[in-house]
């Protein structure tokens, strides 16, 4: 019994080899194999489309063959004559195993155009589109060319053309067609050529711009799909949702093993428990004996890593074997921000620590700093709870979370979060989809169910509905994930009924107090202003100013307004709201989940928020759908 041919087995192309293939895609699966000299078969499933690259044999072509490899269909080949006619054959079977379950088929070989000898800020990089005498798909190839056109790369060339010729022999220069005209017509597949601008290296081929190369590839995704897409809805009786549906389904073995890695890395530190100060309420007690005066002297818990070492292992991940551009366009976000993320807490207490803060979490901006103001100078300094309002302590708050997590361990068994009572720590924290509950004064009851759909309705269930996709990275968070999470969690303390006045404005103190601090403010002036000027409690004034400063300046604590100004704005311009809950993401990352999501390799989500379906919560969302502002929130339901 013949044994499946692994990944990594070099093939030839033979008639049974072919023979195999065919079978295969008449099955609908997927074909994986290397070929011949370098080359390598990719076809993820039955798909009316298919892209070619041959490497030339007397030249060097760096770069040229990873825009092959952006597509779902792909034949990566040599130009070496001893080669041809398998890869003819090949092609030819290929087509009319497509022809036979779409009825139409289209082929785009790809090259390289002639290196720029001179290159300078008027030359225009122009993809040189062939097409045959003969007419050939008038929209396919008008959506290949303004697609082309709208690729953009950051510095000097930063726009690219398109043109569309006619040739009577659409192939490489040097390089014989891979289908002579009259098979062509036998076949009945659409065949065209893609000359594309080499700008992704030097003229004379001894510098490699890889920059350059990632950019055009992620350009260059994007066209191809939206040219298949335009064919396969055009020429096809097939009617794909959108031009994501007809990407990638299938992930390559490279994909696990960055994502494991990236997951091992990120998994061996937990950032804000390792930023958060041990000693929090005993320099609290020194600092109300002090008069108020004086800076605090914060610990925080040894670092459970060498820098280098983990840093080590994390460029050594080999995200440049990943073919998926929009893969590898996130995996490589998530490895600088991890990066970022070690280098501030090897400089923990530093003036360093501040600068890496900035860098991951953004400084305030002026427009964020204006509307914090706002907020502050229309909500009142001192609000008083509603009298009557039930105080709970931070055991009966414990109660209420094992109740809440119950409610979804009962939908999904594989929920193992607890609720654990700290001293180490003040207030609330989810660590590894755990609840953290610290020192805490007592609460309103209205106020601990808000707080519960805050922590348990959103950090907790999002890591769990990360845990449950095949991307490790959405359980632990994709980079810049604090500002959406932070967002959602505080738009659901509105949905239940929770955002008072007073919340907002500790919020946007927040906001008010970083600005100060990133603006050479001591902590000692900080506080004072959060008390004196702003009429905060010296506790809360304390506590906010230490948030603010720990680790030498966290700037974090910003991302609560701003995502809920984001999300506002998400869900004003029509933007979907259970999407948000797949996992741990930023909402830059939307696109790339709606992506993923329509290629089927992300999963539907196992929970969604329990009160999401509740009339009052439903109404809430629709009102917010209407573009409101976060005051708008605070005037109670219409």
């Amino acid at each position: 019994m013949n044994s499946k041919p692994s990944e990594n087995e070099i093939i030839k192309i033979t008639d049974n080899f072919i023979d195999s293939v065919c079978a295969r895609l008449a099955q609908n699966k997927q074909v994986r194999r290397r070929i011949l000299k370098n080359g390598r078969l990719h076809i993820d499933r039955q798909l009316p489309f298919f892209c070619i690259y041959r490497k030339p044999n007397e030249r060097e072509d760096w770069g040229t063959d990873r825009f092959a490899v952006t597509t779902a269909s792909y034949l990566l080949g040599s130009a070496s004559r001893k080669y041809k006619s398998g890869l003819t054959s090949l092609t030819e079977r290929v087509t009319e195993t497509m022809m036979e379950a779409f009825g139409a088929f289209l082929i785009i070989e790809i090259w390289a155009g002639p290196e720029v000898s001179s290159p300078d800020k008027e030359t225009i990089p122009t993809f040189r589109i062939f097409k045959p005498r003969k007419g050939g798909p008038v929209s396919t190839i008008e959506a290949l060319k303004t697609s082309l056109a709208k690729i953009q790369i950051p510095g000097a060339r930063n726009r690219f053309a398109a043109s569309v010729e006619t040739s009577a022999k659409i192939s490489p220069p040097g390089m014989s067609p891979i289908l002579t005209v009259g098979r062509k017509q036998e076949l009945g597949g659409t065949f065209l050529g893609l000359e594309i601008p080499p700008i992704y290296r030097s003229a004379d081929g001894n510098q490699n711009y890889p920059i350059n190369l990632k950019m055009m590839r992620r350009g260059f995704h994007r066209a191809i799909k939206r040219t298949f897409f335009e064919f396969t809805r055009s020429e096809t009786d097939r009617r794909p949702k959108t031009y994501h549906s007809i990407g990638r389904r299938a992930v390559v073995k490279a994909v696990w093993s960055v994502d494991r890695i990236l997951a091992e890395v990120s998994g061996s530190f937990e950032f804000l428990l390792l930023t958060t100060p041990t000693n929090a309420d005993a320099e609290w007690t020194q600092f109300r004996r002090n008069n108020y005066m004086g800076a605090p002297r914060f610990s925080y818990r040894p670092l459970p890593f060498d820098p280098v070492m983990i840093k080590r292992k994390l460029f050594a991940c080999p995200i440049e074997r990943i073919e998926d551009p929009t893969l590898s366009r996130m995996f490589s976000d998530i490895q600088q921000e991890l990066s970022r993320k070690i280098t501030m807490l090897s400089d923990r207490n530093t003036k360093n620590f501040l600068y890496g803060s900035m860098q991951v979490f953004g400084a305030v901006s002026d427009s964020q700093l204006d509307a914090a103001n706002r907020l502050l100078g229309f909500l009142p300094k001192h609000n008083r709870e509603k009298r009557g309002l039930k105080k709970i302590s931070a055991a009966k708050f414990v109660e209420l979370a094992v109740e809440e997590l119950e409610h979804y361990r009962k939908l999904y068994p594989q929920m193992s979060a607890k609720v654990e009572l700290r001293k180490d720590i003040t207030g609330l924290m989810v660590s590894r989809g755990n609840l953290l509950v610290g020192t805490m004064a007592p609460l309103s009851e209205l106020r601990a169910r808000a707080l519960i759909q805050h922590e348990v309705g959103t950090h907790v269930l999002t890591y769990f509905n990360g845990m449950a996709q095949p991307f490790k990275m959405l359980q632990l968070g994709l980079p810049g994930y604090e500002e959406l999470q932070e967002g959602l969690a505080v738009l659901a303390e509105y949905l239940v009924g929770g955002l008072d006045k007073a919340r907002v404005r500790l919020l946007a103190a927040r906001v008010v107090a970083i600005r100060a601090m990133t603006d050479g403010a001591s902590f000692q002036e900080v506080f004072h202003s959060l008390w004196k000027e702003m009429g905060f409690t010296g506790r809360t004034a304390f506590y906010v100013t230490m948030r603010v400063f720990r680790g030498g300046g966290l700037t974090k604590d910003a991302v609560y307004l701003s995502g809920l100004l984001r999300l506002l704005d998400y869900m004003g311009s029509g933007g979907e709201f259970e999407p948000l809950f797949v996992g741990k993401f930023n909402i830059e990352h939307v696109p790339i989940i709606k992506e993923l999501m329509a290629r089927s390799i992300l999963k539907p989500m196992p929970l969604q928020p329990r009160r999401l379906n509740e009339d009052l919560v439903m109404k809430r969302l629709a009102r917010i759908r209407k573009r409101v502002s976060v005051l708008d929130l605070l005037e109670g339901d219409e």
